[in-house]
Parts: C-alpha cells; sequence; structure tokens
C-alpha cells in the first residue's frame, strides 16, 4: 500500500511517501513565496525518485489542513476526463436557460431576467464553502468512503432532481394552463407588435421565430460572429478575477485560503457580484424612459457596463492602504462583467429566431471557454517568469 501525504499552506511545504507505514522520504520546506504552487513539480520529484508513476499511486494522498480530505490520484488525466464528462453536462445549461427566457419573456425584460437566473451560480458559490465541507466531513465520520466521494455523489444527484422537474413540469407559454390571458399577451407583445406592423407582409414574426436555422448555418451570419468574439473577448476577465483573486490574497496579503479573512473577504466579492442583477434591469429602464427599441438599449448599456471593469486598474494602489478595496473593485467590476453577459445573451434573441437562440449561446459559450482558457494559462505563463 502506497500513501503520500501532503500538505501545503502560504508559506508551508510538507511531502511525506509511505509504504505499509514506513516512510520512504519525507521532505518539508517553509518560504516566503506561495509554497502550494510548488507542491506538484515536488510531489513529482518524490515519485520519480522512487521509480513511481502516478497513475501507480492507486492508494490516496492524505492532505491535512483546514479542509481535511483524502484524495485518489490514480491519474490525472482521470480527473481530467471526469472535469470534460461534467463539462459536456453542463454546457446545456445556459443556451437552454436563455432560450426559456425568450419563450417566457418580451424582449425589454430578458435581461433583467437572464441577470437573476445568471446570479444563482453566484449564490451556489456563496453556499458551497458552508455546504460541501460539512457535507464530506460527515460522510467521512461515517466511514463512507473519504468523504468528498459521496459529497460529490450527494451534488450531482441535485443535478438529476433538477433535470426531471424541467422535463416533466416545463411547458411553454402558450401551453401552460398556469400563464392567464393576460400574461400570455405581456409575453407575446413583441410578436404582437411587429405582426400590427407588417400586416401586409407575408412573413410574421411567428413564422421569423419557427425559422429553423442548421448549425453551420449560424456561422455565415455576421451576427454569430459578432457574438463569439464577444464572449471570447471578455469572459476570460470574469473567471481571471474569480481564479486569481484567491492567489492575490495570500501572496499579497498573506490569508491563506482556510483562514477566516480569506473566507470573508471571497464572500464579499461574490456578494458584490449580485449586483448584477440590476445590471440587467438597465435596458429596460432606458426603453421606458427613452422609447428606445430594446437592442438599442441593450447596446448602450453595455458600453456602459464595459467601462466600470477600467476600475480594476486602482485596484493594486488602492490595495496599499487597505485589503478591502480590491476587493470591492474586483467585486464591482465582476458585477459589470455579469451584467454584460447577460445583455449580450439577450441581444442573441433579438437577433435571431427563438429556434436558433439556445445554439448561439452554445457557439458563444464555446468561444468564452477558450478565451477563458488562453487568458488564465497566459496568465499563469507570465507569472512564472516574473
Amino acid at each position: 500500500m502506497i500513501s503520500l501525504v501532503m500538505d501545503t499552506s502560504n508559506s508551508y511545504l510538507a511531502v511525506g511517501l509511505y509504504q505499509d507505514n514506513v516512510c520512504l522520504e519525507a521532505f518539508q520546506e517553509k518560504g516566503s513565496r506561495r509554497q502550494s504552487e510548488k507542491a506538484i513539480p515536488t510531489l513529482k520529484e518524490v515519485l520519480d525518485r522512487h521509480h513511481i508513476a502516478l497513475k501507480d499511486v492507486n492508494e490516496m494522498i492524505a492532505a491535512s489542513g483546514a479542509l481535511t480530505s483524502t484524495i485518489a490520484i490514480t491519474s490525472v488525466y482521470y480527473f481530467i476526463a471526469a472535469r470534460i464528462v461534467l463539462a459536456v453536462g453542463e454546457s446545456g445549461n445556459f443556451p437552454a436557460a436563455i432560450k426559456v427566457t425568450a419563450e417566457y419573456f418580451p424582449k425589454k425584460d430578458r435581461a433583467f431576467s437572464t441577470s437573476i437566473f445568471n446570479a444563482g451560480s453566484t449564490i451556489g458559490a456563496l453556499i458551497a464553502p458552508v455546504s460541501i465541507p460539512p457535507l464530506a466531513r460527515y460522510f467521512q465520520s461515517i466511514g463512507v468512503g473519504n468523504g468528498w466521494e459521496m459529497a460529490f455523489v450527494v451534488i450531482g444527484a441535485l443535478g438529476f432532481v433538477w433535470m426531471g422537474l424541467w422535463m416533466f413540469l416545463y411547458k411553454k407559454p402558450n401551453a401552460n394552463p398556469h400563464v392567464n390571458a393576460a400574461e400570455l399577451a405581456y409575453i407575446e407583445q413583441d410578436n404582437n407588435e411587429q405582426e400590427a406592423k407588417s400586416s401586409d407582409s407575408q412573413t410574421t414574426n411567428s413564422d421569423f421565430d419557427n425559422q429553423k436555422i442548421s448549425f453551420l448555418q449560424c456561422f455565415k451570419f455576421p451576427q454569430t460572429w459578432a457574438v463569439f468574439f464577444g464572449k471570447f473577448m471578455t469572459d476570460g476577465v470574469w473567471w481571471f478575477y474569480l481564479f486569481w483573486t484567491p492567489a492575490y490574497i495570500s501572496d499579497v496579503y498573506g490569508f491563506s485560503s482556510d483562514t477566516a479573512t480569506a473566507q470573508m473577504l471571497i464572500f464579499v466579492l461574490y456578494a458584490i457580484t449580485m449586483l448584477s442583477i440590476y445590471g440587467g434591469k438597465l435596458p429596460t429602464i432606458i426603453i421606458n424612459k427613452t422609447g428606445k427599441n430594446p437592442y438599442v438599449a441593450r447596446m448602450q448599456a453595455m458600453f456602459i457596463f464595459a467601462l466600470f471593469p477600467l476600475l480594476a486598474l486602482f485596484a493594486q494602489p488602492l490595495g496599499n492602504y487597505s485589503y478591502w478595496y480590491p476587493i470591492i473593485i474586483i467585486g464591482i467590476a465582476g458585477a459589470a462583467h455579469q451584467s454584460w453577459s447577460a445583455n449580450i445573451y439577450s441581444v442573441v434573441g433579438d437577433m435571431f429566431p427563438k429556434s436558433t437562440i439556445a445554439t448561439i449561446i452554445g457557439i458563444g459559450g464555446m468561444a468564452g471557454g477558450i478565451g477563458s482558457f488562453f487568458i488564465n494559462m497566459g496568465s499563469g505563463l507570465s507569472l512564472i517568469h516574473i
């Protein structure tokens, strides 16, 4: 039985390799830089010296610290494969959700409704730190594996419950018995207005919404590429902040992620991003006050939100006075990004028929993922050489 014990924090790294409870090698180091960055390279060096491949460690890595857990590392490639499967399962969420908002809300309200459901991911991020670790510790205490496995199973099972509710309860507005005539008229106001304006035309708004466009045909429209590059260039900003902020807090202020201060800072940051809900309301306000069409109102709102991330330029200088300044500024920049995203999602419904909305959102999501990958990888590589 081969076991590997590893503990890493802001300035401390310890690795111990055991076989049948006999210590083969122990390594400890304390330094000024973030030691967790050296954890994987050090782990590889220890395993190489004892001629143990990563895939051969079919036992456990006992990771001690504030979140004591045991992590199985049969292979890092298995982990990547599992993450790909998770991504495939998650990928249908946003396209389907955006299509639902297009079916249940008129154009002027879509950005607001999108910002509300988009805030759900932030709420989940706020709940996770206070729910997942206790759940894992509970299962570990009753002897069910190492705890974290069942935490994955429980959270995954909730996804099937959510899927079942959608499959059996969701109906389009015109087929939903809970939607009355007044509500249906409000939902379909765009269709009614368009048909009234084009009563002499042979093509109605309903015909447009039912128009079928194949996946490959979508790429022939410049609007598709506008969404593609809009997501490609901006999604990385959001993930850059979320990915690197814990490291920033740890390296600059010395608060490792298991400290109460670091957890409070991250909680506040996520809470500030909830302001994006009001960002989705801005186009509706512009429409009601100026009478502009939804597309123009959304473009104006997106321009305003695009300016807010510039505040991040002041995060580092102000951080010399208090760690709260960069947290608040990054939170505001994140809220602006989420507001911008809610509107670009809604723009798709302005430009494409409802039957194609999910496809375009999927293409945009793919572009955002690619852009985020390159931005975060580039950030990591640049830090290595600084």
